[in-house]
C-alpha cells in the first residue's frame, strides 16, 4: 500500500514557477515509477510527466517539454514536477501516481497506476 500527498499548488501568474511535490508512505519507494497528470474543469484527465523507479528515464507530454521537470529523491520518498514558464492553459488539478510498470507507453497511462494523491490546485492568471 503507497499513500501520496500532492503539495505545492497554487496560484500564479503567467510566465511564472512552482514546484509540487509528492510525499510517498512506505519503504518501497523506489520500486515504483511515478507520473503527474493534470485534470482541468471539464477534461480528461491527461499525462504530464513520468520518472521509472530507478530515477531514469524520464517521460514528458509534449505541451510542458522543455518548461518541466520531473525529479525524484528516494531517500526522501518524493517526487517533483518544477514547472517554468507557466501558461494559463496549465491550469488544472495536479495528481501524483505510483505503479509497478515501465515502458513509456504504461507510464503515459493513467490507467496503469496502482495509487494516486488527492490532487492540487494549480492556477495560471494571464
Amino acid at each position: 500500500q503507497v499513500q501520496l500527498e500532492e503539495s505545492g499548488g497554487g496560484l500564479v501568474q503567467a510566465g511564472g514557477s512552482l514546484r509540487l511535490s509528492c510525499a510517498a508512505s512506505g519503504r518501497t519507494f523506489s520500486s515504483y515509477s511515478m507520473g503527474w497528470f493534470r485534470q482541468a474543469p471539464g477534461k480528461e484527465r491527461e499525462f504530464v510527466a513520468a520518472i521509472s523507479w530507478g530515477g531514469g528515464p524520464t517521460y514528458y507530454a509534449d505541451s510542458v517539454k522543455g518548461r518541466f521537470t520531473i525529479s525524484r529523491d528516494n531517500a526522501k520518498n518524493t517526487v517533483y514536477l518544477q514547472m517554468n514558464s507557466l501558461k494559463p492553459e496549465d491550469t488544472a488539478v495536479y495528481y501524483c501516481a505510483a505503479g509497478l510498470l515501465t515502458g513509456w507507453r504504461a507510464l503515459m497511462r493513467p490507467s496503469s497506476y496502482n495509487y494516486w494523491g488527492q490532487g492540487t490546485q494549480v492556477t495560471v492568471s494571464s
